[in-house]
């Protein structure tokens, strides 16, 4: 690998901040499925933890709906990491970590996984075209097989050969939801999961389940999604100089919660040392097909890379289907072992009784063949989405807070610590206390970075651009796709302002200026 930027500030690029020494990740704690922050000490690579020198503590296992916050420490690794035959590995749990309150939160809302944030949406009504497709499926009796059935299964095969990822249905995977892959994806590989630093919210509490140990490795400078290749190694080593077994990482090229696109030599540096060190990986491709400038933005697949070594999954709430009509694919490798983790999933789907729905399948179907109608409502909602996430990261910025420019899906990441003085002012001192702040002043959902695995006290917010467009009716749906202009629209131009008058009252604050 050549030399690259060492890891970084997830929001701003600038490097990466000590570990926060009380701090959790991704745990189902007071502050929701993004925890409390990193593991003990495992903030840079190399840097000395409180809990000794270069330690690698787990994140700590879920705690129940009164948990309130954890204190530093983390559960001991339960023994036994054998794996019986099928390949499942035992379900190994944690012994529960102590807890104290913490000033200003209540536990009711912000702990438990069901109150994590949920998928950015895009804010538009249903394309008619699926509508009809769903309702004319909607008197089917038989339930799809798990794992999905041939119909479905040969549009994502079609789906995945027009993006140069050649798919035999038989290496294919359908589930309602991402979660229920990722899930049978982590029973089936067994051992220690590594993901990003930030990294999207829904990941890690499918580990936790099944009591499998996360570790966040920090990322680079350029993009979010993908870790810093030597802060990767020097992770598994120290892991497994600790006991661990790591044995997979989840990644995203195209990244919630930073909406960045990570560079192909940074994947392929990422990609190679992690294959190297016997990991497999999980590639979250769910927003692939939403990039703002298609023209200047390369995306690479990990599995274009080392296809023997990576499994896709892919959203199709993304860019296909709305949020609520759930349905995912995985694609898998074509080798003997990609065969055998296929059947372990589907044996694990099939216990799950994970099946998508039969009207659901069938728009699922449709999506995926990429008719016209589906790929110039996908083009527009892109489009507009682009726009809108250029205003908000203006907006930001001109306030004085700091944020990679949006590349690609519904969302931007912004690091409000510039702004601290005037947060504080308004009682705001951590990422949870930043997202019912913003919450309540803008009115939409802004979940804090503590969400997406970064420190609690580090004040980062993603913010979504859905609830900025807001077309809920199908004729100002069709507005919104149709205008040159969108940001002129007179409810979007409103919703821009009210954002923006947030930010730069802060601004003002931070400056000690009058309000305007």
């Amino acid at each position: 690998m050549g030399h690259r930027n060492r890891a970084s500030d997830p929001a701003t690029g600038r490097d990466a901040r000590p570990p926060n020494p009380a701090g959790t990740a991704d745990g189902c704690t007071a502050h929701g499925p993004g925890g409390h922050g990193g593991p003990v000490g495992h903030g840079r690579p190399g840097e000395e933890g409180p809990v000794g020198r270069g330690a690698v503590v787990p994140d700590p296992a879920p705690q129940p709906p009164d948990a309130v916050h954890d204190t530093a420490g983390s559960p001991p690794r339960a023994s036994g990491r054998g794996h019986d035959p099928e390949g499942h590995g035992p379900v190994r749990g944690h012994d529960p970590v102590g807890h104290v309150p913490v000033r200003g939160h209540d536990p009711v809302g912000h702990g438990p996984v069901r109150y994590g944030p949920q998928m950015p949406g895009d804010g538009l009504p249903v394309l008619p075209e699926l509508s009809a497709v769903l309702a004319a499926a909607a008197g089917r009796v038989r339930e799809e097989p798990a794992g999905g059935a041939t119909a479905l299964l040969d549009a994502a095969s079609g789906y995945w050969d027009r993006r140069g990822l050649p798919t035999g249905p038989g290496h294919l995977a359908a589930a309602p939801g991402p979660g229920a892959l990722l899930l049978a994806l982590t029973a089936a590989l067994g051992g220690d999961v590594l993901v990003p630093r930030p990294c999207a919210a829904w990941w890690a509490p499918y580990a936790r389940l099944l009591g499998r140990p996360v570790f966040h490795v920090p990322t680079p400078a350029e993009s979010g999604g993908v870790p810093d290749p030597y802060a990767l190694l020097e992770t598994v080593r120290r892991v497994r100089a600790e006991g661990g077994e790591p044995r997979l990482l989840v990644l995203s090229v195209a990244d919630d919660p930073t909406g960045t696109v990570a560079p192909p030599e940074l994947l392929h540096e990422t990609v190679e040392a992690a294959v190297g060190e016997g990991l497999h990986l999980v590639s979250d491709e769910t927003w692939r097909d939403t990039l703002h400038d298609p023209h200047a933005t390369v995306l690479l697949s990990p599995a274009e890379m080392l296809p023997e070594d990576v499994t896709v999954v892919t959203d199709l709430a993304g860019a296909l289907l709305p949020p609520g009509w759930p349905a995912a694919v995985a694609r898998f490798p074509a080798s003997a072992a990609g065969d055998g983790l296929h059947a372990r999933v589907l044996d694990v789907l099939t216990a799950l009784g994970a099946r998508v729905a039969a009207p659901v399948a069938a728009a699922a179907g449709y999506a995926l063949g990429e008719p016209e109608p589906v790929t110039i409502r996908r083009s527009a909602a892109v489009r507009l989405h682009a726009r809108v996430a250029a205003a908000v990261h203006a907006a930001v910025v001109a306030a004085g807070a700091t944020a990679r420019p949006p590349q690609a899906g519904r969302h931007l990441y912004a690091d409000l610590g510039p702004l601290r003085d005037a947060l504080g002012a308004e009682g705001v001192g951590d990422a949870q206390e930043l997202e019912d702040f913003l919450t309540a002043r803008l009115g939409m959902p802004a979940p804090g970075g503590h969400r997406f695995g970064d420190d609690l006290p580090a004040l980062r917010v993603r913010l979504g651009t859905g609830p900025l467009v807001a077309a809920d009716t199908e004729a100002r749906g069709a507005e919104c796709l149709a205008s040159p202009e969108p940001l002129e629209l007179p409810h979007v131009q409103r919703a821009l302002t009210g954002l923006t008058s947030v930010f730069d009252g802060l601004r003002d604050a931070q400056r000690g200026e009058p309000p305007r």
